[in-house]
């Protein structure tokens, strides 16, 4: 497994913790920061996938 999907899956949680705050407080910046980080988590996430992939195919 890629660092790039570990370090994609620990920031979609921390996004997604801090968008749950901003919404509970009310505070839309600290909840579009949780949007923006969930969504650069999820992309890097991706990113790791796809070096995955690519790392499988070469293998075989």
């Amino acid at each position: 497994m890629d660092k790039d999907r570990i370090t994609g899956a620990a920031k979609q949680v921390k996004g997604t913790i801090k968008e749950a705050a901003g919404k509970v407080t009310g505070d839309t910046k600290t909840q579009a920061e949780g949007k923006a980080e969930k969504a650069a988590g999820k992309v890097l996430s991706s990113i790791g996938g796809a070096k995955d992939a690519a790392r499988d195919a070469l293998k075989k």
